[in-house]
């Protein structure tokens, strides 16, 4: 109660909050507005029946499924910080120098990641306009033929579009109620849900039979109450190591604090990797015609489609190794143990240097190794519960349980939540006169 007063009491925090659901209001309009000289009514189907292009129009709000100008949306930008984020780990030397000149190399890094966004944008429009009209010309309108300039017209619309989406979400962060990209994706995200009611109950009720048709509705709508409540806890949950400072005496200062490592550090970032990287010869494969009828078409389906044993083995694999690298990528124990040395901190019972490294790196591995356990679980309920609860593929993408969606829905719901309560409890103070 004292929160909600103190939110509603914060002039400046309301005005955050009403620009933040302008800007999402008006990002939602954007996706209804189509692409020109694009005939939208045929690439529902093929969108349907491509993994990869059925997520990333899930993170749009169907933007995609209707080839607006937000087709794209602010996925490319996403894709291009993380490339960029993993290219400063002593991998390109200038990167790293960027990231450790303060604001200023943080400006320049932010500037590569728009311009890398914007190239990403347009050449994974350019690809799918091109696979779509590969697979067929009824993509495009009687009285207009393929043609290259056709397609980098269309090509440049969409990576406009993207723009803007890049544009709105730094408005998000700046003027509204911050994490604007994040926001962006959990608003394409949301307005799924309603389908996914919609579906379960025509499944269920509607055409149902009464009886154990309405059982099986209150046990779906029971599963995802109670993995929402599951994934939450576990996204709280930490392991905090006991830190020690040196040369703080009583009154300087506290003379303790702790390390925190959450159990999934690499948030949902292993199960994006290892979906997209499962995807792409599906899609390319898709776009050339090759479906399951053909031989090399089966093949491909076989190895990386995840809903098949195989595919779902390498599936689970990936996202297991990417969780390891990433966590360790995030949290490095060698320049965790340097920073404490610098501040003169240690571990308690934990010799400072390499035996403080190794502590680390021993404790992360096995917080890693449970967060993995629970990501893996995650990532492949929607999969186990389309089987169990016999969803075709039109329903198991829209009602999911468990998955990336579900994971992103929670991480920035608890974001946003710390950040509108530390924006309500801050007090503005004014002098005398």
């Amino acid at each position: 109660m004292y929160r909600i007063k103190a939110i509603f009491s914060n002039v400046q925090l309301l005005k955050r909050i009403g620009i933040t659901l302008l800007l999402l209001f008006i990002f939602r309009i954007t996706t209804w507005i189509p692409i020109p000289l694009i005939d939208t009514s045929s690439i529902t189907e093929f969108i349907s029946g491509n993994d990869f292009l059925a997520i990333l129009n899930n993170f749009t709000g169907n933007a995609l499924g209707r080839f607006s100008i937000m087709a794209m949306g602010i996925s490319p930008y996403i894709t291009a910080s993380i490339v960029v984020q993993m290219l400063q780990m002593d991998i390109v030397p200038v990167l790293k120098e960027w990231s450790e000149q303060g604001e200023t190399g943080k400006q320049k890094l932010n500037k590569l990641t728009r311009v890398l966004g914007l190239v990403l944008a347009f050449v994974q429009s350019l690809v799918l306009l091109l696979g779509l009209g590969i697979a067929g010309s009824e993509f495009l309108p009687d009285i207009l033929t393929p043609s290259p300039i056709l397609y980098i017209y269309m090509s440049l619309v969409v990576t406009a579009g993207a723009a803007f989406a890049m544009y709105l979400a730094d408005l998000i962060t700046r003027k509204g109620i911050g994490n604007g990209t994040s926001l962006l994706i959990v608003a394409g995200i949301v307005t799924s849900l309603p389908s996914m009611a919609t579906i379960l109950w025509s499944k269920y009720i509607t055409n149902g039979n009464g009886g154990w048709d309405i059982v099986l509705f209150i046990t779906v709508i029971l599963i995802y109450v109670a993995v929402l409540l599951g994934v939450t806890f576990l996204e709280i949950a930490k392991r905090r190591i006991p830190i020690q400072y040196a040369n703080r005496q009583s009154g300087q200062g506290k003379t303790t604090s702790d390390l925190p490592i959450k159990l999934n550090t690499s948030g949902v970032i292993p199960v994006i990797f290892a979906s997209t990287i499962l995807s792409i010869p599906l899609s390319v494969s898709g776009m050339f015609g090759l479906d399951t009828t053909t031989s090399l078409g089966s093949w491909l389906d076989q190895i990386f489609n995840y809903q098949q044993p195989i595919g779902f083995v390498l599936y689970i694999g990936l996202i297991v190794v990417f969780s390891f690298f990433y966590a360790f990528l995030m949290l490095n124990p060698e320049k965790v143990a340097d920073n404490l040395s610098k501040s003169n901190a240690y571990i308690p019972g934990v010799r400072p240097g390499l035996d403080t490294q190794n502590y680390i790196a021993k404790l992360m591995f096995k917080v890693t190794l449970l967060g993995t356990v629970y990501l893996v679980i995650l990532a492949a309920m929607p999969i186990v519960t389309s089987i169990v609860f016999g969803f075709n593929a039109n329903e198991s993408q829209a009602v999911v349980l468990g998955g990336t969606s579900l994971l992103i829905i929670v991480g920035v719901a608890m974001e946003t939540t710390n950040q509108i309560e530390t924006e309500a409890n801050n007090q503005e103070y004014k002098g005398i006169f």
